[in-house]
């Protein structure tokens, strides 16, 4: 009993960190996604990690970082506004309030930024508000 109880427990941790490996693998080229403001693919590589990994935007939202931005705020700084307006859409407004890792949220870093008054900008508001 206690083997197969060990047994168990190994499996559990060799399984779970492939998991997240194949994750980061899926998501790999989502910056060049979003630079490319290609909502159609986007919108395709969101459907294959809901389906394969019951993941949705907010989940791994906070994991990706692109040019050391989140996807929103990459968005921002290329003028992705398909991909931006999109992104806002899908997320919680919740997710949206959150301070990221500079401890900023979306809206304060845009208004910092200049990027409050863009078509994504705007939209957040919209969102938010």
């Amino acid at each position: 009993m206690k083997k197969l109880l060990t047994i168990a427990a190994l499996s559990t941790v060799l399984v779970a960190p492939m998991s997240f490996a194949d994750v980061n693998e899926d998501l790999q080229n989502i910056c060049t996604i979003v630079k490319n403001n290609d909502k159609g693919e986007l919108r395709k590589k969101m459907r294959s990690v809901k389906r394969d990994y019951n993941l949705r935007l907010g989940d791994f939202y906070n994991g990706v970082s692109c040019g050391g931005n989140s996807l929103i705020r990459y968005s921002m700084q290329n003028a992705s506004v398909d991909v931006g307006t999109y992104m806002i859409k899908k997320m919680s407004k919740s997710d949206l309030a959150q301070a990221e890792a500079d401890g900023m949220a979306i809206q304060q870093w845009a208004e910092t930024n200049g990027y409050i008054e863009t078509e994504i900008g705007k939209e957040l508001l919209d969102r938010l508000n």
